[in-house]
């Protein structure tokens, strides 16, 4: 190989970034290079840490959850759901409780995206799983506690244990919004009423959840976005009355807000089980 050759090559590498309270294992493309770098300097190490996020938030490494149906199949078999479930009255979880319940144990609110890197906390990127997709997020950023991503999963665990408990259907739960910072909430408060300054999703602790668009990974048994909300909204109220959350019905939105409540120490037993029927 000539010299050349040798510093044209690029190297895929897979490394882990420790950031502070964060740990994120990512794809890297480096450069390879002859002789060791010289000592750096604080604004050097600075530079690449903010080099570092961009590439956390922008990178693409294969995920076969993200692979769905572009849409929802027409017409859809009946679910056994409950009816009486009216999702305006029965989720109006003020957002001053929301607010209360995720500083009490959410991250510090932050003004830029840049600022991940400031966390003294643990957080999680979440991602789509089998029991849940995460949308292309455009005005926050996939974060969140331990605690409320163990909900998010919890959540999305007992929607398709339950759904296919009532004759099945292959379908997920869709997340549109995590983690917020000042800088976006100041652009959403023009377009969305809902986003307010006092949001908690500056907290990392809260999550929405579509109710008018649920992910079909194929239509082997179609099934109606009304008979889904409707069981989405049973299991939400099983967590609610758990006290594991506090659940707004977003009706701009089109959305579930939910907020992981701090107050008690859930087990894998207490969790989604018991919200599937």
């Amino acid at each position: 190989m000539t010299r050349g050759q040798f510093f044209g090559r690029l190297l895929i590498v897979t490394s882990t970034i420790m950031l502070t309270g964060v740990t994120v294992g990512i794809r890297t493309v480096c450069v390879a290079t002859a002789p060791p770098p010289p000592a750096r300097s604080a604004a050097m190490i600075s530079l690449d840490s903010i080099h570092a996020l961009a590439i956390l938030n922008t990178h693409e490494s294969y995920n076969p959850h993200v692979n769905h149906l572009d849409t929802m199949p027409p017409g859809g078999h009946r679910l056994r759901v409950d009816r009486t479930i009216v999702s305006g009255r029965e989720f109006n979880d003020s957002n001053y409780y929301h607010i209360a319940a995720a500083s009490m144990f959410g991250i510090d609110p932050i003004d830029t995206e840049a600022d991940i890197l400031k966390i003294d906390r643990p957080i999680i990127r979440v991602e789509s799983t089998a029991d849940y997709y995460v949308d292309k997020l455009t005005h926050s950023l996939p974060y969140l506690v331990p605690e409320a991503e163990k909900l998010l999963s919890d959540i999305g665990k007992a929607f398709r244990d339950s759904l296919e408990a009532r004759g099945g259907g292959d379908y997920r739960i869709k997340v549109t919004s995590i983690l917020r910072t000042n800088s976006s909430i100041k652009s959403l408060r023009r377009r969305n009423r809902n986003a307010v300054g006092g949001s908690a999703h500056l907290y990392g602790t809260t999550f929405d959840i579509s109710y008018s668009n649920f992910i079909c990974n194929n239509d082997s048994v179609p099934r109606t976005v009304e008979d889904m909300k409707l069981l989405l909204a049973e299991i939400l109220k099983k967590f609610r009355d758990a006290e594991r959350c506090y659940v707004k019905h977003e009706r701009k939105q089109s959305c579930f807000h939910i907020t992981t409540r701090p107050t008690i120490q859930h087990t894998d037993e207490t969790s989604a089980d018991e919200a599937i029927s």
